[in-house]
C-alpha cells in the first residue's frame, strides 16, 4: 500500500516509508550548495517508536509514500497523551497517542467530525479541515481607543492553543482559526 513520490515533492506532514518503518515529515529544506547537487533536509518522526530522525534524499531520488485509508471518525475525549475517537458507522472505538496526533491536538473539540488516516489497520493521524472554531477561555482586555494598525494580543483557546488575536476579541468569543498556520481568521 505505497507509492513513489519524488524528493522534491514531499511536504510537511507526509508519510513515507523508509525500509520497513513508517515516518511523518515535521520539517524539510530544500538546500542547494554551490555547484554541488541538490538535496532535501528531513526531520520527521517514526510513527511506532515516536523517535526523531533526520535524513537527506538526493533530489531526483523517488520516495515511498505511504497509503493511508481514511475513515470519518467522531473526536470523543482525552485521557492524558491518549485521544479517543469513534467509527461513525461501526461504533468501533480507537485511540491514537498525543505524539502521533502532533500540533493536530490543538484543534480537538469534543463531538467534532474528523477525518482519521489508517495504514493497514493501524491509526496513524488525522486530517483537520481548513479552520475550526474555538472558544477564547482567556485573554487580556482591549485598550479602548488603541487604534495602532498592527496591535494583537494573545489568547488561550479551549483546547489549550495560544493565538496572536486583534484587541476587540474578547473572553467567550468563538473564533475562527486556521489549522494550517495556527493563526487568528476572523471571528465565528
Amino acid at each position: 500500500m505505497s507509492s513513489s513520490v519524488q524528493a522534491t515533492r514531499l511536504r510537511k506532514g507526509m508519510l513515507i516509508k523508509v525500509g520497513d518503518d513508517l515516518f511523518r515529515i515535521l520539517e524539510l529544506h530544500h538546500l542547494t550548495p554551490g555547484n554541488k547537487r541538490a538535496h532535501i533536509q528531513v526531520r520527521m518522526r517514526n510513527i511506532r517508536s515516536s523517535m526523531l530522525a533526520d535524513h537527506k534524499f538526493r533530489a531526483e531520488e523517488d520516495v515511498e509514500r505511504a497509503v493511508l485509508d481514511e475513515r470519518e471518525m467522531q473526536y470523543m475525549y482525552n485521557d492524558g497523551d491518549v485521544y479517543y475517537f469513534m467509527d461513525t458507522s461501526t461504533f468501533d472505538q480507537i485511540h491514537i497517542s498525543a505524539d502521533a496526533l502532533g500540533d493536530s491536538k490543538n484543534y480537538l473539540v469534543a463531538d467534532a467530525l474528523i477525518r482519521v488516516e489508517f495504514y493497514d489497520v493501524e491509526p496513524v493521524g488525522i486530517e483537520l479541515p481548513p479552520t475550526v472554531d474555538l472558544v477564547v477561555k482567556e485573554t487580556v482586555p482591549g485598550i479602548k481607543g488603541a487604534t495602532a494598525s498592527a496591535q494583537v494580543k494573545p489568547a488561550t483557546l479551549e483546547t489549550g492553543l495560544v493565538v496572536q488575536v486583534p484587541p476587540f476579541i474578547n473572553e467567550g468569543d468563538t473564533i475562527r482559526i486556521s489549522t494550517e498556520t495556527g493563526e487568528y481568521q476572523s471571528r465565528a
